[in-house]
């Protein structure tokens, strides 16, 4: 699609590094956005990404001025929706002004509609493309996120009492955070499958998280911890872009709540975050006033809304929302989901993730 400012275009391998620079200096920016969770997406499951990018067609020709990820998620023999993005929070629409998101937003319905694909589903961490944010704002999960200050003392110092005895007390009964990539994985593997069968949830496969390890490279990091025997108790991944730290996965397991495990798995996240100079932890999404909500607030993070929105390529050009968020199942057939998975053996329902997970968007 032509503007008289701005030229829209599917990109190429060959603009991942621009594509990149442009995520990581947006102050919007997220680390879902970087192409290593496009690149994950299409080798772990074989889902086809197709991404716009906004380029000033005057002055300063060439230079980006804003992108648009989007994944074609589909079940066997549907359409499906073109996801920005699934398996995360955040993604959709990063540009310059409200008129090239608003440009960008376009020419994916566009593309939608050429390929007779029925919805286009955005989701992101602000407000988009001049919308109403009355119309976008997910009614029912906000984002945590917590400031930094760039000593992990003054981090420390900074929580109350009780949160501060709750961090030191599994440091003092010998628990210890490990942080690390490929090496860990295995261990984070198992801790993630068998917390994912308590909750009943399926998983996301091993190669997942292998190709977001590969893809990300040193912009992501696994924390573990172990307990006094060595048992690996805790663990999670985390995401960086410059200025944020996303932390999209993260479990502890049952068995060892009384040590305090998940107490000191964030704590490594967010000391680490700290000491190396990011200004922002994202906990990820929760229920307002739900038992990961005040987990999360506890530590300081305040909620912020998130923008999600559902749309259908035939009232294109007037890009006006479909839903305000994607449709999710009924509480009683979730529920009756997760009581069947629970009941199933851990391997199996592990199986049973790998063959499916990877059409659930969230």
């Amino acid at each position: 699609m032509l503007s008289s400012t701005v030229f829209i275009r599917p990109t190429t391998s060959q603009d991942q590094g621009a594509w990149n620079h442009y995520v990581c200096n947006h102050p919007g920016g997220t680390a879902y956005q970087l192409s290593g969770f496009i690149r994950a997406v299409e080798a772990a499951y074989r889902f086809k990404s197709i991404c716009f990018v906004a380029q000033s067609r005057q002055q300063n020709q060439g230079r980006v001025q804003g992108i648009l990820p989007l994944i074609h998620l589909h079940a066997p023999f549907t359409k499906g929706a073109l996801v920005s993005l699934p398996y995360c929070d955040a993604g959709g629409v990063l540009a310059d002004s409200p008129e090239t998101e608003a440009a960008l937003l376009a020419h994916a319905m566009a593309y939608a509609a050429q390929k007779k694909i029925p919805e286009v589903a955005i989701r992101s961490v602000k407000p988009f493309a001049g919308l109403d944010p009355n119309l976008t704002r997910h009614s029912g999960k906000v984002r945590m996120v917590r400031a930094l200050p760039d000593d992990p003392n003054c981090l420390l110092g900074s929580l109350k009492s009780k949160v501060r005895s709750q961090v030191k007390k599994p440091m003092r009964d010998g628990l210890k955070f490990h942080m690390g990539g490929r090496r860990l994985l295995p261990l984070f593997y198992r801790i993630f499958c068998e917390n994912m069968h308590d909750l009943g949830s399926v998983v996301h496969s091993f190669e997942w998280f292998y190709r977001i390890l590969a893809f990300y490279g040193s912009r992501a990091h696994i924390g573990v911890v172990t307990t006094p025997a060595g048992e690996p108790a805790a663990a999670g991944m985390i995401l960086c872009h410059p200025c944020l730290v996303s932390v999209p996965w993260a479990s502890s397991l049952r068995r060892f709540n009384s040590l305090n495990p998940n107490m000191l798995l964030y704590w490594g996240f967010l000391s680490f975050a700290s000491a190396n100079g990011f200004k922002m932890l994202d906990f990820g999404r929760s229920t307002p006033d739900a038992g990961t909500f005040r987990f999360k607030k506890q530590w300081g993070a305040v909620p912020v809304d998130l923008h999600w929105a559902a749309f259908d390529p035939a009232v294109f050009p007037h890009l006006a929302p479909s839903k305000k968020q994607p449709a999710g199942r009924s509480g009683m057939k979730r529920n009756l989901a997760e009581a069947v998975i629970r009941k199933l053996p851990g391997p199996v329902s592990t199986g049973l993730g790998v063959l499916t997970r990877k059409y659930i968007s969230l």
